[in-house]
């Protein structure tokens, strides 16, 4: 996302919907923040259902289409053909399709990355004043790896905005609309583990509230 950037111009500029972008990404709200990466809808030929062959390149300080070429063992011109670019200037944060000569594509978009493992990480609501070094701090972690995590290139965090946090234990913060019954179920555990485990004495539930799992 770039300053300017709204999901109705998202939409139109990847032909498609901005509920389409909305459900894809679960967003709660039609607010964006600059640096926010958001996945777009592919759209496939029903009768050729293949991947794609391009990887998704960000534009970094120092880079040219040229470099940017070299580096990826393809021509300017079939960069330029590819990203429909009118003009040789580059911006910081433009996103770049890349094409490769791969047989098996292993990345549609973005750089290595990994699907989100639950178990590994706790759902934390970003709320006011918060910032990635206070959240890093918190959670004994570094505002590297929570960006790494969430793939983020920038620092700039918006209210109610997820983000994935490293956990040594299955650790769960309650959200809204939570009980101790959807959460054992989510985890394929029971209720008497979760009490246990927590040394709770009722059912009742805070928004917020940290649970060992």
């Amino acid at each position: 996302v770039k300053k300017g950037d709204s999901l109705y111009s998202i939409a139109k500029k990847y032909n498609t919907t901005v509920n389409e972008i909305i459900k894809l990404n679960n967003l709660k709200s039609n607010s964006l923040s600059i640096g926010q990466i958001l996945k777009i809808p592919e759209k496939y030929d029903d009768n050729e259902l293949t991947v794609p062959n391009y990887i998704n390149y960000v534009v970094k300080k120092g880079d040219s289409l040229y470099k940017i070429a070299k580096d990826n063992n393809i021509s300017v011109d079939t960069l330029i053909k590819d990203n429909n670019l009118s003009s040789n200037n580059l911006s910081i944060g433009q996103n770049l399709k890349i094409r490769i000569n791969e047989d098996e594509i292993l990345e549609c978009f973005g750089e290595d990355y990994t699907p989100d493992d639950t178990n590994n990480y706790e759902i934390y609501i970003v709320q006011k004043v918060d910032s990635l070094y206070n959240i890093a701090n918190k959670y004994n972690t570094s505002v590297d790896n929570i960006k790494k995590i969430n793939n983020l290139n920038t620092n700039n965090l918006s209210i109610g905005q997820k983000l994935n946090i490293p956990s040594s234990s299955n650790l769960y913060i309650v959200q809204k609309g939570d009980s101790l019954y959807s959460i054992a179920k989510k985890f394929n555990t029971t209720v008497d583990n979760i009490i246990r485990n927590n040394n709770l004495s009722s059912n009742i539930l805070m928004i917020g509230q940290k649970l060992n799992i």
